[in-house]
Formats: C-alpha cells, sequence, structure tokens
C-alpha cells in the first residue's frame, strides 16, 4: 500500500536525522531505539499487570529505571510549521481552527453551545462522503480540528507510475475516526524499561503524510503521562509555545510519577521547579478539554488551593478525578479552604476516586457528592464519608462502581437504606463493602440477611470481606452466583459452606432432587478467602474428593485468593496444588492459586468493561479511566490487602 511522500528535509517540519533536525526534535543520540516489548515494560516503584498469557501475573519495580539517566523526551516537539493551520492546504484538505461558542440563549450554560469553523467551512451539505452530500459522519466534524473537503475541486484518484497521488493512498481515504483508532493501538500507555524511547511508531507516522501526521498528533497528545518531572517541565514547554497542543489533551495521567528520579534530594528536586503547583495550574489552563485527571500520593504537596478550584470549577468538560492515597496536611487544607456552600450546584465530573484519602474531613464529601447529578464512579474508600454524603448523592445519579471498604462513620442502616431505596444504585455492577475484620465491621448476620436480596442482578463484583456470615447466607448467595464473577466472602464460614456454592445439595428428599435437576452453573471467576484465617481453611478438604473448589466442574472458576498466613501454609504443598491443576501467584501481600489450563483450551483474557482496562481478578480500588493497569494505581489495585 503505497502512502504519499514526505517532503524533503528541508521542507519538513519534522526530521528524520539527528544532523538535519534542530535541537528541540532530538532526545537522544544515534540512532532510534526498536519500539519496546510490552511484556518487558513496568512502572517506577509500583505493579503492573504482566500481559502474558498467566492470569493473575504482576511485574514490580522498586527502583526507578530513570535513575541517572537522562531524561528522555518521549513526546514530539511540533514546531508551528508542524501544526497544520487554516492557511495550510494539501489537495483540498484544510485543517480548520475552530472556537466554541456559548449557546445565545444562556451564555453561561456549559452543556449547550457549538463549534464554529473557519470560513472555509462550506455547509453540511457541501460535506461529502463516499459520492453522498448532507453527511453528519464524525470523521468529517472533529471536535478539535474539523476536516472538510472542497467539492468543487474533487478529482479522482490519478496513479503516477502505479503509486497513488499524495493523500489519495486507500488508508487515507478511511474516515478519520477509523484511522484514529487504528492509530491508537500503537500508542503505549505506561513508561518502558530504561531509557527505551516511548511510542516510536507513532512518531515515524508523523513524517509519513499530512493526513497521518494530523491523527497522530491527536493519538500524541490526547493522552498524556508524566513519568517525572522533566517530562511534565518538557511537555509544559511545547504546549505553552503551541497553544494548540494542549487543546488536544484529554487526560494527564500522574499514577506512574515518582519524585525520586532524577534528583537524589528533596532540596533538588524544590530548586529545578519542574512540577510545582504553580507550573501544574499553568498547565490545566493550557488544556482546557481536559476530561480526566489522573493523580496520586506523590504529587499531593502540588495540588494547592489554585490547582483544586481549577479542577472542580475551571475545566467544564472534566469527567473523571482521581486523587488516590494523598494524605498530606498541605492537601488537606488545601481541599478543605476551596469547598464551599457557593459551589454551582452542578458539576460536571462523573467518576470520583478519593480511594484511601484518609485526611480529608466528611465535610468536604458532604459538599461535593451532592454536586454529582452524573456520577457512575465514586470510590471513597478509606474516607470519612457520612451516611448523610452517601445519601445526599443527587437521585439522577446512576452509579455503577461504588467502593466503600473501611469508610468506619458509615453505619450498617444507612448502607442497605442507600442500597434499597436510592435511585442512583440500581445499576449497580462493582460493590464493595470490605472491611478489616480485626478493627472493624460493618455488616453483621442479620444485615448481611437483609442485604443480599436487594442486590441487583447487574451486579459483577461483590465484596463482603469482614462481615459476619452464617452457612443460611448460602442459599441467598446461590442466586447471586449465577451473575456475579468476583465475590469476596465474609467471616464464620466454614469450606463445607462455601463447598455448596458450586455443587447442589444432596438428600433424598424429592425437593432437593428437582433442585439439582434444576441447577444452573455459576459464573464465578474470583473467589476470595482471604477472611478464612490460620486453620479456618481445612486445606485437608480443600485438595479431597469431597471439595469441588479445586475441581475441574467448577469452572469458570479461574483464581481463588488465600489469606496470608494461608498462602505460606499452601505453598509448602505446591505439589499437591499442582496435581489438582493449579498454581501459586502472589504480589505484594496478597496470594491466589490461579487453575492452569491446558494448551489446547482458549484461555479468557479477563478483560471486562466493568473492568476499565483491568484483566487480573480481584481489584481493590475503582479505575475512573480505561488504562493499562500500572504505577501506583497497580499497586492500591492488586498488591495490597485492603
Amino acid at each position: 500500500m503505497a502512502v504519499s511522500k514526505p517532503r524533503p528535509a528541508h521542507l519538513h517540519p519534522l526530521r528524520t536525522t539527528s544532523r538535519d533536525c534542530p535541537p528541540e526534535y532530538i532526545t537522544m543520540a544515534g540512532d532510534r531505539s526498536p519500539t519496546p516489548d510490552r511484556v518487558s515494560r513496568s512502572s517506577f516503584s509500583s505493579i503492573r499487570e504482566n500481559e502474558s498469557i498467566l492470569p493473575q501475573t504482576f511485574s514490580t519495580t522498586k527502583i526507578s529505571s530513570y535513575l541517572d539517566q537522562e531524561a528522555i523526551d518521549d513526546l514530539p516537539s511540533p514546531s508551528p510549521t508542524g501544526s497544520t493551520s487554516s492557511n495550510d492546504s494539501h489537495d483540498g484538505l484544510t485543517m480548520i481552527q475552530t472556537q466554541f461558542q456559548p449557546p445565545v440563549t444562556n451564555p453561561h450554560s456549559k452543556l449547550l453551545g457549538y463549534w464554529t469553523p473557519a470560513d472555509s467551512f462550506r455547509g453540511w451539505k457541501e460535506i461529502q462522503v463516499k459520492g453522498k452530500l448532507a453527511s453528519k459522519s464524525f470523521g468529517d466534524l472533529q471536535v478539535l480540528h474539523q476536516i472538510f473537503k472542497d467539492t468543487t475541486k474533487q478529482q479522482q484518484p490519478v496513479k503516477r507510475n502505479g503509486a497513488n497521488r499524495p493523500g489519495d493512498a486507500p488508508i487515507e481515504r478511511l474516515p478519520a475516526e477509523i484511522i484514529t483508532s487504528i492509530i491508537n493501538l500503537l500508542a503505549l500507555d505506561i513508561p518502558p524499561n530504561g531509557i527505551s524511547r516511548r511510542n516510536v511508531d507513532l512518531m515515524s507516522l508523523l513524517l509519513t503524510s499530512r493526513t497521518l501526521h494530523v491523527a497522530t498528533l491527536d493519538t500524541l497528545y490526547s493522552r498524556i503521562t508524566i513519568p517525572h518531572s522533566r517530562i511534565f517541565s518538557k511537555f509544559l514547554a511545547h504546549i505553552s509555545q503551541h497553544s494548540t497542543l494542549g487543546t488536544i489533551v484529554k487526560r494527564l495521567d500522574f499514577c506512574h510519577f515518582n519524585p525520586a528520579q532524577l534528583f537524589s534530594t528533596a532540596v533538588e528536586r524544590n530548586q529545578a521547579r519542574n512540577l510545582t503547583s504553580e507550573t501544574l495550574l499553568r498547565c490545566l489552563e493550557l488544556t482546557p478539554n481536559l476530561q480526566e485527571f489522573l493523580a496520586q500520593e506523590y504529587v499531593d504537596d502540588d495540588l494547592d488551593a489554585n490547582v483544586l478550584r481549577k479542577l472542580f470549577l475551571g475545566l467544564p468538560r472534566l469527567q473523571a478525578v482521581d486523587f488516590c492515597g494523598m494524605t498530606s496536611n498541605k492537601f488537606k487544607e488545601a481541599f478543605t479552604s476551596i469547598v464551599s456552600p457557593d459551589w454551582p450546584t452542578e458539576l460536571s465530573i462523573r467518576r470520583l476516586s478519593l480511594h484511601k484519602c484518609l485526611t480529608l474531613p466528611s465535610s468536604v464529601l458532604e459538599t461535593i457528592l451532592p454536586r454529582l447529578p452524573h456520577l457512575t464512579h465514586l470510590d471513597v474508600a478509606g474516607t470519612r464519608i457520612t451516611d448523610a454524603a452517601l445519601a445526599a448523592i443527587p437521585h439522577s445519579a446512576k452509579i455503577t462502581h461504588l467502593n466503600i471498604a473501611k469508610c468506619t462513620l458509615l453505619t450498617a442502616r444507612g448502607v442497605i437504606d442507600f442500597l434499597a431505596k436510592h435511585p442512583a444504585a440500581r445499576q449497580l455492577q462493582f460493590l464493595s463493602l470490605a472491611t478489616d475484620a480485626r478493627s472493624h465491621q460493618l455488616l453483621d448476620a442479620e444485615n448481611v440477611t437483609e442485604l443480599l436480596p436487594l442486590l441487583p442482578k447487574t451486579l459483577k463484583s461483590l465484596s463482603l470481606k469482614g462481615s459476619k456470615m452464617e452457612s443460611a447466607h448460602i442459599d441467598l448467595l446461590r442466586p447471586l452466583t449465577k451473575h456475579l464473577e468476583e465475590l469476596s466472602i465474609g467471616r464464620s464460614l466454614t469450606l463445607a459452606d462455601i463447598n455448596r456454592l458450586f455443587v447442589p445439595d444432596e438428600s433424598d428428599d424429592k425437593d432437593d432432587v428437582q433442585m439439582q435437576l434444576d441447577w444452573v452453573p455459576h459464573t464465578l471467576k474470583y473467589l476470595d478467602l482471604s477472611d478464612f484465617w490460620g486453620q479456618e481453611l481445612d486445606l485437608v478438604y480443600l485438595f479431597s474428593n469431597h471439595c469441588a473448589v479445586l475441581k475441574p466442574y467448577s469452572d469458570p472458576l479461574e483464581v481463588v485468593e488465600v489469606a496470608e498466613d494461608v498462602f505460606k501454609r499452601v505453598s509448602k504443598s505446591a505439589t499437591a496444588v499442582q496435581r489438582s491443576g493449579w498454581r501459586l501467584s502472589e504480589c505484594g501481600s496478597r496470594g491466589w492459586m490461579v487453575r492452569e489450563l491446558s494448551k489446547d483450551v482458549k484461555r479468557d483474557d479477563g478483560r471486562r468493561s466493568w473492568k476499565m482496562g483491568a484483566e487480573s481478578w480481584g481489584m481493590r480500588k475503582i479505575p475512573v479511566a480505561r488504562a493499562e493497569v500500572g504505577g501506583m494505581y497497580g499497586s492500591f489495585m492488586f498488591g495490597r490487602k485492603l
């Protein structure tokens, strides 16, 4: 397939050799290294899923691979001539600058409005797609850079010496949304190991043709991953010099950020002034179309009152915010200072994670949650959320993911009333009510009995870890196992009780015989038995013929999690585990038994829409953006007990 040839080096904004390139386009001397292997990539001082054929496998990195190395710029630096403007055209293809206009009838509305293209826009009737006019194809109406063809100059593709004319290669004639989807498959969310350059394939596409150049720029700048402060400094310099690039940015991801890189002491980091509250605020001002902001505990001191105010009140398109693990006093004081009853009645945020933000006062949640009418994902595990804050969530919300694990200020009555009566809780797919039974109990046996019949059939993941349960609850859990894929069991049960989830009861009673005939197989992929401590998990029974958990007919069960002390005992019986067709896997403080499948059996890759990009089972933290699991988020999801 032939594509249009790039212009000569003296005319093309992106040159291919270090001799011809200006300094701002060179990040490493010598030839470019090949694209890094996806399997070998890992993130900094963190845990990420290992993309192999084995489920529940992870790679960990305790020391930054960028330490003592020169910072590598993994983003292109298009010059003004490299960014196509409204004055540049190529065979009738025009890049049109646009501007958002508020509605005339309601200038203060953030929901209604329209984009106005330049004067070259010829009207809806002049948009031609596949020879038909009056098309409303999204490929011809991109949000930021709209592409239109002048139909008065439309010519039939003509080949020269067997090659396509510039701009007429088959791939270039595809709709823009299809080209963008193809190019998105080449993007790497997670930084590579060592000094390998990231997204080398994408930067090569910038040199191919104008059409692919435009689509590649959108992929490169729509999702920005910041592994360390110098990359952030270079990125900020790029969008400061070329403000159009900042309008492309949809996600700022700091989950891989490690401040200990490149600088040996905190004093040196402060003197570098790469990532500060001032530079971060400047970055947010240059990215007005930001939709996702992902941060974690390493950047909590840089989120001052001005940055937080900009996030919540100054970015009308922001939909996802993650402040995972932020507990510093600066973050707490900044958050407390901006929260006010004078805030707008509605905020644009749909997915909010305050996972393990232990120090935030209850007043913050009681102010923010009532202002989220479109909320779908809420992770407040370990926070000081109260019954009043939970009940104050607007009825228009449609919560699919709710994590209220280890929330000690919540009461069983408040949680049950919310799940039973609140309209926002009718479409739940992920629900974690987990607690650490050693220090706190949310649900007793009576509460569990009342709760289980109320849970919706849309539920895919349920955690009752830390709850007090009894044998009678198995009959209430059985209907749930016909649609659940993840189930975390509470305490006070026996392994014989758990066995009843996988096989019908045996009895001479006619009703029990009929139940066996009508038996519907379970859908469980993951079973959490980590509340079985010490001798509570009978290993003799587990490996016996009477227990169905590890037997082939318990399929599709794939992962069984056990407590840390139990995992050590099971490790001493590795032969018995292998004989049963399972293997052992561990990550951080968690351990699993994972089913081994024969080579001729196709393994489920573990990806589900409700898991937001994760492949492994049993995540403790709710993701708020679809992305590969890695960085500190990988640690909070899969490396920690609760």
